[in-house]
């Protein structure tokens, strides 16, 4: 796992994910493996688009691309979140890095109810 020097970068591109989350951990932003890339997290917000029930949110940081490491380290664990209301996990004060290799995954204690948005920047 590495990633390139960000003294001396070539590119920089704006990106934005998002999914639906379900009950399962799904992979949301994923830095394949020899990619010579690192990706900045700018911001990462949980919606609750259910009207009248809360639901919990945990997001990971998982040590393989697609969320197919063996290691999860916790970047929320089971925050409620409640029913039409938004919660912001990063922002402006509290950026990450994922390295090659790395993914960030969610998932949700209802199917349906919670929509992730990841603001980043892939640097290479």
């Amino acid at each position: 796992m590495s990633a390139p020097n960000i003294v001396n970068v070539s590119t920089i591109t704006a990106k934005t994910a998002s999914a639906a989350l379900g009950t399962s951990a799904a992979s949301i932003v994923s830095n394949a493996a020899s990619s010579n890339k690192v990706f900045k997290i700018n911001t990462a917000l949980v919606s609750n688009v259910d009207g009248s029930n809360s639901a919990d949110v945990t997001i990971y940081l998982n040590d393989g691309a697609s969320g197919g490491g063996s290691t999860d380290r916790a970047i929320v664990s089971t925050v409620l979140v409640p029913s039409d209301s938004t919660l912001v996990v990063i922002d402006g004060n509290s950026k990450l890095y994922l390295e090659e290799n790395t993914s960030i995954t969610a998932l949700a204690s209802a199917a349906g109810d919670l929509e992730i948005i990841i603001s980043y920047e892939e640097i290479s």
